[in-house]
């Protein structure tokens, strides 16, 4: 913790941002640590993925006796899973319920993500999250739909339905631009249905760290091809790339459409900060916790960076004076030729192939499970 002894998780939500989890396993739940975070660091949410849910399952023995018990009554690796990551965030949803009622829906929920095989499938991803949202049976859930271009009437769809989503995957702002677009598409779709507005949330996942690793890369080429000034520029795509989307929420929120939602209730899509573990060596292991702290946004951290920036953490709201910077760096890079819009396209690519790999190699581990049982 830092010299004032004041625990810089706690200084992060009086200064108006939200600190989740990006985690959950069993093990969590059974031993009352996720209890202890939100009791003590004022932690307000927890995200999963695919790649999450397969790492805990397949590593954490506490899952043994439920999947013997389970065994006996599903019919697939998939039905499998499912009952395994519905029990593990409902439990979760259920340590966040007095936060989320005590702020009306402003905070406590955790989040479920369709199958990543469906990124490009509007209608199936639209069929899997309406049955999600049913079986989960819980107003303190986000269903995850990743802000591909198949994604964007989805999540319309979606909000006008009713059910909360968390938009993943966002690494491009004029993308972070779309989805805002459809979720007051969706919002004005149920007020035309004399439906209520006030009770339906969302977040936009804008993806942090995957950036700069892409974009250093890309710059420490041009640094060893003769344009060595192409290295000042390391470590400040990312940070650039999230400012300008706060700056469009910022221009949404201030516009005409946006007040005439909010007049009738509509909650802000708050962007929350993704990929927040460091994973250059060179940079501080919180800096995309520090540098990106701002008002009405939401942080999502792996432990390993939730616990550093309790023990590093200098609490104040940098956001705002970053953007400047940002724009500079923004130019920078475009008189470099380097295309953030490219390497968005290329991230997005790359993500969903990322969570497809560990998902499936889940399944597979988890139908071993059911031909290993006793006949």
């Amino acid at each position: 913790m830092n010299a004032t002894s004041t625990n810089p998780l706690l200084e992060l939500r009086r200064l108006g941002e939200s600190v989740w989890l990006d985690d959950i396993g069993r093990g969590m739940l059974d031993d009352g640590s996720l209890a202890r975070l939100i009791r003590e660091d004022g932690l307000a949410g927890l995200t999963s993925n695919p790649s999450i849910l397969a790492h805990s399952i397949m590593q954490e023995a506490t899952y043994a006796q439920r999947i013997t018990r389970l065994l006996r009554s599903v019919s697939s690796a998939m039905a499998l899973y499912e009952e395994l990551a519905l029990a593990d965030l409902r439990d979760a949803a259920a340590l966040l319920r007095p936060l989320y009622d005590s702020t009306k829906g402003g905070d406590g929920y955790v989040s479920l993500e369709v199958s990543p095989h469906l990124a490009d499938d509007g209608p199936g991803s639209l069929q899997e999250a309406r049955r999600l949202w049913e079986r989960l049976a819980i107003p303190n859930a986000f269903i995850k739909i990743p802000g591909t271009e198949a994604g964007l009437p989805v999540i319309r769809d979606l909000i006008a339905g009713g059910i909360n989503v968390n938009v993943t995957l966002l690494f491009s702002p004029e993308r972070y631009r779309a989805v805002a677009r459809v979720y007051r598409e969706g919002l004005t779709q149920r007020l035309r249905e004399g439906k209520p507005i006030d009770g339906i949330a969302s977040v936009a996942s804008f993806f942090l760290s995957r950036i700069d690793t892409a974009v250093d890369k890309l710059l420490d080429g041009l640094a060893a091809h003769g344009q060595p000034a192409a290295r000042t520029l390391r470590g400040k795509a990312a940070i650039a790339s999230a400012c300008r989307a706060y700056e469009i929420y910022e221009d949404i929120s201030a516009g005409a459409e946006w007040q005439a939602l909010s007049a009738r209730g509509a909650r802000p899509q708050r962007l929350l900060w993704a990929s927040t573990s460091t994973k250059d060596p060179a940079y501080s292991p919180i800096k995309y916790v520090e540098e990106l702290v701002g008002r009405d946004t939401v942080n999502t951290m792996p432990l390993e960076t939730l616990n550093a920036y309790r023990r590093l953490g200098r609490p104040e709201l940098t956001l705002e004076r970053h953007i400047a910077d940002a724009s500079d760096a923004r130019e920078g890079l475009e008189r470099l030729d380097i295309d953030l819009e490219a390497v968005a396209q290329q991230l997005e690519r790359e993500g969903v192939a990322k969570f497809v790999e560990p998902f499936d190699k889940l399944q597979k581990w988890l139908e071993d499970q059911r031909n290993r049982r006793p006949s």
